[in-house]
């Protein structure tokens, strides 16, 4: 490629990826030459070289390609450096680094580390197997397949993976990518007929992880590739480690053979969270949010509503607290129970499509072995009260109704009925063992 070429294509890359991108990542590189099919770019600093490598190395290369036949990879040296370079793996501190020019490594977030995931039962053994492939050496299990439902954690934990064996060993050649990305770059080097590059490159790597592997099923050609690149890398002993959403045996689709592979190594289920990790992962957030609204608080019982009423997505929680986080500084108050009713009040709603008033009366007087009807109805005698006061704390708790709707339901209650039957069996939970496990059995009994 000539320097007139690179010179003609600065308009283009100014469109695709827009001005502002352009003047900050692409205007600074300077074109060095083309070496054995290596077109290479002077940087100002490691750190550009490793940002544009990973976020636009395939945008970039493909562009280069179209109007230069010679080029076939992409390196950058720091100005001044003679040796031209992929930049330095470095720990969780800025965007991560790529694995190759060509095969730059999908951009990982910097949160995502061991050290920020919350373990609880639902996720410890997904956990542990994690850990162990991090260590770096040889493991008993390969490939590592973890699998689960959206928010349980999955790409956290690859992410993890990857920035801890990066810490560990920086030479060591991680190559994490989606299985969206695998395919594409598969398309890319069947149009540009690179396919000995492709198989080398990708049969170089020491560790392939690949997110979300049910992308590629039913694609044939793609599938045929993953497959003897999964056998090459086995058979040197290089570890793979793949997620999904689903079980290799429930992917529809997908080859017998890659099924079998996929089965032949460890296969982890990251359960549904309960409701002791969500809390968890809640006041992790908390905590980590003090940073920057230091002059917060909180109502003792608000983490607790939500981590009930919450249950089906961590990444929903997460956003639910920090909008009411922002939300409560922006107006300069307290976190109260009331508050994050009207904060989040949507994300409620969408919470409590399973749990009605209704349910939750009837698995009350099931538990209580007490009719419905006098459950709601006007007795006040203590075998009636009690678990009619904590029927209404279990629908204050876990609907977005309000307290004169939820007295209606109730035979027509005044709403301070219901304020005070809450309040006493909030008292009560503390108190009282057998209240607070009543409570936690009907919890579990209206989430499952």
């Amino acid at each position: 490629m000539t320097q007139e070429q690179w010179g003609a294509l600065q308009d283009r890359l100014c469109k695709t990826i827009g001005e502002n991108n352009y003047k900050t990542w692409i205007k600074p590189l300077s074109y060095d030459g083309t070496t054995d099919g290596v077109a290479v770019f002077e940087v100002p600093t490691n750190f550009m070289g490793t940002y544009v490598s990973q976020n636009y190395g395939d945008m970039l290369l493909s562009q280069l390609t179209s109007v230069a036949n010679n080029v076939r990879r992409i390196q950058f040296k720091v100005a001044g450096v003679d040796r031209p370079r992929t930049p330095t793996p470095a720990k969780p501190k800025a965007a991560a680094p790529g694995t190759s020019d060509l095969l730059p490594s999908a951009p990982l977030e910097s949160r995502f580390t061991f050290d920020t995931f919350v373990v609880g039962k639902p996720n410890e053994l997904a956990h542990a197997a994690a850990r162990r492939v991090a260590e770096g050496g040889p493991v008993s299990f390969n490939p590592l397949f973890l699998y689960g439902g959206v928010g349980l954690g999955k790409t956290h934990l690859m992410h993890a993976i990857s920035w801890e064996l990066r810490s560990r060993n920086p030479e060591l050649n991680v190559l994490y990518l989606s299985a969206e990305q695998f395919m594409y770059r598969f398309v890319q080097a069947l149009r540009e007929r690179r396919m000995m590059d492709f198989k080398e490159l990708f049969r170089s790597v020491d560790v392939l992880m690949v997110d979300d592997v049910q992308f590629i099923a039913g694609k044939d050609s793609t599938q045929e590739e993953f497959f003897h690149t999964f056998n090459a890398l086995v058979d040197q002993n290089k570890q793979i480690i793949i997620s999904g959403d689903r079980a290799p045996d429930e992917i529809k689709d997908l080859e017998n053979r890659i099924r079998s592979r996929l089965q032949s190594g460890l296969v982890v289920d990251l359960h549904p969270t309960d409701y002791e990790l969500r809390l968890g992962i809640m006041q992790t957030k908390v905590e980590a949010q003090k940073a920057l609204y230091p002059d917060l608080e909180i109502d003792n019982g608000v983490l607790e509503f939500l981590a009930h009423r919450i249950s089906t997505n961590v990444r929903v929680l997460e956003g639910a607290l920090t909008r009411l986080f922002a939300f409560a500084s922006l107006v300069g108050k307290r976190i109260t129970m009331d508050l994050t009713q009207d904060c989040l009040a949507d994300v409620l709603r969408a919470s409590e499509r399973k749990i009605s008033i209704e349910e939750i009366q009837r698995k009350v007087a099931e538990h209580y072995n007490i009719r419905l009807s006098d459950m709601i109805g006007p007795k006040r005698v203590r075998n009636y009260a009690r678990p009619r006061q904590v029927a209404m704390y279990l629908c204050k708790q876990m609907t977005s109704r309000s307290l004169p709707e939820i007295g209606r339901r109730f035979g027509g209650r005044d709403h301070t009925t219901v304020m005070h039957g809450v309040k006493r069996i909030e008292e009560l939970k503390i108190q009282d063992g057998q209240i607070a496990e009543d409570l936690e059995l009907l919890r579990r009994a209206l989430e499952a």
